[in-house]
């Protein structure tokens, strides 16, 4: 993400740079959401990398992926959900200078 922490002024400007944040096109009645093709190629890769391999790591991670499969998400729009929200939990720990804490227990939220 860089070295300035005031690049990005809100989430959804961090998440749209990583390309995790999603671009919706409508027109009249029609309305599609699509992936992002103008991102930081390296980042989204890592991204994909992160995402997936959090599905076996985390429990968290693997229930919201999950409930977003059984919303009918396929595979890959599912993981990319899970890399957009961790893009936001990244922001939010770059933005108030915390460390992201890993609570001890299973809550069953992520």
């Amino acid at each position: 993400m860089g070295d300035d922490r005031a690049r990005f002024t809100t989430a959804g400007a961090m998440k749209a740079y990583a390309g995790s944040a999603p671009v919706t096109r409508a027109s009249g009645k029609s309305c599609t959401v699509m992936a992002r093709r103008v991102k930081n190629q390296r980042l989204a890769a890592v991204g994909h990398v992160w995402a997936f391999a959090s599905l076996t790591a985390s429990p968290g991670a693997r229930a919201h992926y999950d409930r977003r499969k059984e919303a009918g998400d396929r595979h890959i729009a599912a993981q990319r959900n899970l890399f957009n929200r961790f893009v936001g939990m990244l922001f939010h720990c770059l933005q108030h200078g915390e460390y992201y804490n890993v609570p001890l227990k299973h809550s069953g939220a992520m």
